[in-house]
């Protein structure tokens, strides 16, 4: 996928990727070891009184000898091992005689000790009772009673014993028929027989019950504590760093795809639209940085999870697991049919919202002519279709995530349901404790809840990865221009801005036919060249071609002798000062606006740009004079002052080459001619070539270029061209009078 690529695009993300799985695996270790200490509380703490195993910390003698009845020489060798003189005079007096003490807390070795003590203890507790737990009669002492049949008491056993009336060997058969009958009755029945009999042996030593109890809630209760600050600590981590991440990611993919459109040629605008790539740059990378977080914080968790669940659900040995697998492919089933219908309307989004910018924004640009030209209903009519085609599309998709929660809720209730009927089942039978079914139910609500998560990612992240993919477009496209290394000839020579075309010819990509054939002329420094044509003529596109904006099809353009393709586009660019046909001003002031293409340019230079161009008249008159703020586009100034600003922006530069793209049609006539005659008189070593429509603006050029239908009509002066060129003459006829013709 497109956004994987993107998270690991730097060692420095791989770094964190790996640590948010290692505190993924943290927090998930510690939810998932949550449920078994709540079991332990219920179990442990609540129903056993906060006695956890069945071999004591203490016991007294006595009653050892009367379990070592019940044990196995092996069983008697390691107890006796393990259980030491408690050498505790309060503790013996209390019972009446010698008490002994555990000599160890090694869970191994308690684990071994516990399977010594259990079977023995429940049939001491029986005993002590007075009661056949397993056929409800107590016997006739019988040692060789049939073991299918009825049972001997095991206090008459005990007697039957120390009399030497049975034998060793026939009290270890009752054993292990009295455990065989009590698994029958259930898994819990001998711990929890066990305890009965250790609870009594502490009370009888004198031991305090309750304090054992709140000893154990209390321990068991500071580790849940210490368990859920870590997994909270671990959590906040996570979100830090997948925000982190994902926010640097948006940071470099926006300064990539901005650095990659500075450089893009006319021929790349054309295939991405501006709306386009404005949707590009903040939407799409929006929809990437929410679905990296998600990535990052929740996908790479729920497996964690999930699979841990399972694993500790198969640890709790409650014979229920068949309700996980058929809940998890209940939700495979929902899932998988929400996203048949919904990925399709996912992908449209971008699309529908690219749609919705490029209307705005030709909206929002051509409001005046569209108030001019009564079209605001018809405006209104094509903004609604597309507004109302988008959130279409959004509330179908919005709809399904919403039905999917309600079902989401419905099977994980349904599944609690189940857990506790079929659990109380076990519980009433004795195969299952009360501790054990509330955990059961957490594990199982984990391992739902993560195929939820996943289930909700499954369908936000396609439409991540579309917009991942309108990004990446971006990113892949070639430059249809590109940059030759430079030679020292190139980067070390002066300039002096002579441009000659040489049998040029240009096409727009996919066009079938040039627009340019076989243009030729010289453009020499310290004169005026003007082209001049009728419109579709084609006279922006040749001047486009002379900083690169567009490349020649076949021939050359070459700037003091070097072709401009063997010069870096930013060298090139440097020598010219270009001002296009529409002024664009940008937000800040006129004094940064003026200097925009060379911040190095005096503040003397800057007045002296914007009096050749005529805009000092009118900065000198504002109370903040060249600090005055200039709004974005410059809306807050006149058509003819933005242009005139435009202009002193491009002299400011002082450039070898000047462009002027019919930048004096938006100034009155008077302007017009003090502007160029203070160019003529002050811009002196200049290549001047300028487009334009008004004869008047070019009658004094000392080169006339007539362009007709993409060729070149006519070469030659104003006077030269009224004889010899028939295109000139009928643009000059029609603009100029008898007189002026002559003149």
């Amino acid at each position: 996928m497109s956004i994987i690529k993107h998270i690991f695009s730097s060692g420095k993300n791989t770094f964190i990727v790996i640590l948010i799985l290692a505190l993924l695996v943290i927090q998930a270790y510690c939810d998932l070891t949550l449920p078994a200490y709540t079991s332990d509380i219920v179990d442990v703490g609540i129903m056993q009184g906060g006695i956890e195993d069945a071999a004591p910390t203490e016991i007294r003698e006595s009653s050892l000898d009367d379990l070592e009845m019940f044990m196995t020489d092996a069983e008697i060798e390691t107890v006796r091992k393990y259980y030491e003189p408690a050498d505790d005079a309060r503790a013996e007096q209390a019972a009446g005689g010698a008490v002994l003490r555990r000599a160890t807390d090694d869970e191994a070795t308690i684990e071994t000790l516990n399977k010594a003590f259990a079977a023995p203890m429940m049939l001491m507790t029986v005993a002590s009772a007075e009661s056949d737990i397993f056929s409800g009669n107590a016997g006739d002492g019988d040692p060789d009673a049939d073991s299918a049949g009825e049972q001997p008491d095991p206090a008459m056993l005990m007697a039957g014993y120390r009399a030497g009336a049975v034998t060793k060997e026939q009290m270890l058969d009752i054993r292990a028929e009295a455990v065989k009958q009590a698994e029958a009755m259930g898994d819990a029945a001998i711990n929890q027989a066990a305890v009965i009999f250790v609870k009594a042996e502490y009370e009888a030593i004198g031991m305090d019950l309750s304090k054992i109890q709140t000893d154990y809630m209390t321990k068991t209760g500071a580790m849940m504590i210490l368990y859920t600050f870590v997994s909270i600590v671990a959590a906040i981590l996570v979100c830090l760093m997948a925000a982190y991440t994902a926010a640097g990611v948006s940071r470099d993919l926006r300064q990539r795809i901005y650095n990659k459109t500075l450089d893009f040629s006319g021929a790349e605008m054309e295939k991405f639209t501006v709306a386009s790539l404005i949707t590009r740059n903040t939407n799409d990378i929006q929809q990437i940085q929410l679905a990296m977080v998600l990535l990052l914080r929740m996908v790479l968790y729920a497996p964690v999870l999930g699979v841990g669940g399972v694993i500790k659900v198969v640890g709790t040995d409650t014979g229920m697991g068949w309700i996980v697998v058929v809940a998890v492919a209940l939700l495979l089933v929902i899932v998988a049919g929400l996203m048949r219908f919904t990925m399709p309307k996912f992908k449209m989004l971008q699309a529908l919202l690219d749609k919705l910018n490029l209307v705005s924004r030709e909206i929002l640009t051509g409001l005046p002519v569209i108030r001019a030209f009564g079209r605001e209903a018809y405006e209104e009519r094509r903004f609604d279709k597309a507004n109302r085609e988008l959130i279409q599309t959004q509330l179908f998709t919005g709809r399904a995530m919403s039905l999917m929660m309600p079902i989401m809720m419905f099977i994980m209730n349904l599944i609690t349901i189940s857990i506790v009927w079929f659990g109380g089942k076990g519980i009433d039978a004795g195969d299952l404790q009360v501790g054990d079914m509330m955990a059961f139910i957490t594990y199982t609500m984990q391992i739902v809840m993560s195929f939820m998560i996943l289930s909700v990612i499954s369908i936000m992240l396609p439409r991540a990865n579309v917009a991942a993919e309108r990004v990446d477009e971006v990113l892949n496209t070639p430059f249809t221009i590109t940059d030759k290394p430079e030679t020292s000839a190139v980067r070390d020579r002066e300039w002096v801005g002579d441009v000659f075309f040489n049998r040029v010819h240009f096409r727009f990509p996919d066009a079938e036919e040039d627009v340019l054939s076989d243009i030729s002329f010289t453009a020499n420094a310290g004169e005026t060249t003007a082209i001049i044509g009728s419109t579709g003529s084609g006279k922006s596109t040749l001047i486009n071609l002379i900083p690169r904006l567009f490349d020649v099809t076949a021939g050359s353009i070459s700037i003091d002798g070097v072709d401009i393709r063997d010069m870096s586009r930013h060298r090139l660019r440097d020598l010219i000062g270009v001002v296009p046909q529409k002024g664009i001003l940008f937000n800040g002031t006129i004094a940064s606006n003026l200097k925009f293409g060379n911040a190095g340019v005096s503040d003397a230079g800057m007045r002296e740009a914007a009096e050749i161009a005529q805009a000092a008249e009118f900065i000198d008159v504002k109370d903040e004079g060249y600090e005055s703020p200039i709004s974005q586009g410059g809306g807050n100034v006149s058509g003819g002052q933005k242009q005139r600003l435009s202009i002193a922006r491009a002299l400011a530069k002082q450039p070898k080459i000047l462009i002027f793209d019919d930048s004096f049609s938006a100034l009155d006539y008077k302007t017009d001619a003090a502007l160029r005659k203070t160019l003529n008189e002050r811009v002196k070593d200049a290549t001047v070539i300028i487009v334009a429509q008004r004869i008047s603006t070019i009658l004094r050029a000392d080169k006339i270029i007539v362009l007709d239908e993409g060729r070149v009509s006519g070469i030659g002066t104003h006077r030269e061209l009224l004889k010899t060129c028939e295109v000139y003459r009928e643009i000059a006829t029609g603009q100029l009078s008898e007189a002026e013709l002559g003149a």
